[in-house]
């Protein structure tokens, strides 16, 4: 059964805004108590925390699937729905948030870091919050807007100081348990080890973190065996130590072909060419191990490497090699660039920034992006009349038939808003007036009758009545 798992797929959907309400006060002697309809809730985030406590991504490999709960509509009386409950998701230190291109989303480093994977929905407001001084009861509410939802991919790459790298069997694994309380599974067959181990080392006052990788073998950058996996583990490490098996029973490997393999392995992955070295030779205990290591040792130092000889069952070596560690993380440590607090930057919009942009797309067609036209396009009711002639208002102020007009757009032409996969197309008919001096009754805009028959045998009667005592009035005579 799995037990380690350093990357997943994961679908996240937050929670979807909760409706408003439209609903008018009602009370007994108060006919006209007014709109009463209360917002809706905002949907849940969904959120990535870093937590120490976990250490793999196993419980999203089993459960891919993730979401949010919605917020609740709005209710008379002024009742606002309650919001969406956040989902809070926690990854191991060290985790990478990408999307399904493989673009950086967010590096996780420290424990309390946060990232918003889905943002939830805003909710409607409803007919209340809607009142104005010329629309005092609109008979509509908006709609709550959908929550984000998407796919990403969650790599983990552990953090640590040292990484201990080699071929399978070359003694990482018992180096590790000997150096500090971590209790690897050990064996003397190759890929004993499966998953990265960590464990914690004291030399003196500096205390640092070791990370034995899994072996790695010709191939391994390009897929081959564990190494594809398990690279990317060693990316974060600040020092990286070789540990070359001197007694190996295989005729032909040898220490030096070793860490060429291991080295052009490094090289082929990239990235990695900056990090200090250190060469830890060993199995020295063995007879065969001791007089191979002092054969290959002026061959190594000759190449800059500094080398130790150590073991991991006789503990020979084992405090040159921690304090020899300490000295180079604390080296890495103070060139490493000072963090600095995290500052909220404000920047404003540009003053010519309208905020959308309307383009011409073939003959007769003209698609209008932005973040507040595709906002109010999915807040909208479009059974309601009252709600569409209230987005054609908010679409006027914007601007939006203004540059319409300016792009040459005739009566009858096509306008989207929104992208191509799910935008919403309306035949566009220039509008003379507009505001709440054009509703009708609640739930109706006069400017929308044409399309609806028993509206318009209303407005029909109600046109007769008013020319009926307009001619009253003109053949009244005062003086009669």
């Amino acid at each position: 059964m799995t037990t380690f798992v350093d990357r997943v797929e994961l679908h996240v959907a937050a929670g979807n805004g909760g409706h408003g309400c439209a609903s008018v006060h009602r009370e007994k002697f108060k006919p006209l108590g007014g709109p009463d309809g209360g917002n809706g809730g905002r949907g849940g985030d969904i959120l990535l925390t870093v937590d120490r406590d976990v250490t793999t991504l196993l419980e999203y490999h089993h459960r891919p699937h993730r979401q949010a709960t919605n917020g609740k509509p709005g209710e008379g009386d002024n009742r606002t729905g309650k919001d969406g409950v956040d989902l809070v998701l926690p990854v191991p230190d060290g985790t990478v948030v990408l999307d399904k291109k493989g673009n950086v989303l967010a590096d996780m480093v420290g424990e309390g870091t946060t990232f918003v994977a889905a943002r939830g929905g805003r909710g409607g407001l409803g007919n209340a919050a809607l009142a104005s001084p010329r629309r005092k009861a609109p008979g509509f509410a908006l709609l709550g807007e959908p929550g984000g939802a998407g796919d990403i991919v969650l790599e983990l790459k552990t953090v640590a100081d040292v990484a201990l790298v080699g071929y399978p069997s070359a003694g990482k694994s018992s180096l590790i348990s000997v150096l500090s309380a971590a209790k690897p599974k050990i064996a003397d067959y190759p890929f004993t080890t499966l998953v990265p181990n960590l464990g914690v080392v004291t030399a003196g006052d500096t205390v640092y973190t070791v990370a034995d990788v899994p072996g790695l073998i010709p191939g391994a950058s390009e897929g081959r065996g564990l190494g594809l996996e398990f690279l990317r583990h060693v990316e974060r490490c600040s020092v990286l130590v070789h540990v070359l098996d001197c007694a190996t029973l295989e005729s032909d490997r040898d220490p030096l072909s070793d860490l060429d393999v291991i080295e052009a392995e490094l090289d082929a992955y990239g990235g990695l060419r900056d990090r200090p070295r250190l060469v830890a030779l060993n199995k020295t205990d063995i007879p065969d191990g001791q007089e191979l290591a002092d054969l290959i040792r002026p061959e190594l130092e000759a190449r800059g490497l500094k080398v130790l000889d150590v073991s991991a069952v006789s503990r020979k070596g084992l405090r040159e090699l921690t304090y020899a560690l300490a000295e180079l993380v604390s080296t890495a440590r103070a060139a490493r660039p000072k963090e600095e607090s995290t500052r909220v930057v404000i920047r404003p919009g540009a003053v010519d920034d309208s905020g959308f942009t309307v383009t011409a797309e073939g003959e007769g067609l003209f698609r209008v992006r932005g973040e507040k036209p595709e906002r109010w396009v999915r807040q909208t009711d479009f059974t309601n009349d009252e709600a569409v002639g209230y987005l054609a208002d908010r679409l006027n102020r914007l601007g939006v038939e203004n540059e319409l007009v300016r792009l040459g757009a005739r009566e009858g032409d096509g306008v989207a808003i929104g992208e191509e996969e799910n935008a919403v197309v309306f035949d566009w008919e220039p509008s003379v007036t507009a505001g709440a001096e054009m509703l009708g009754r609640r739930g109706e805009d006069h400017r929308l009758d044409p399309i609806r028959p028993a509206a318009q045998r209303r407005r029909d009667r109600e046109a007769v009545r008013e020319e009926s005592i307009r001619r009253e009035y003109e053949e009244f005579d005062p003086f009669s």
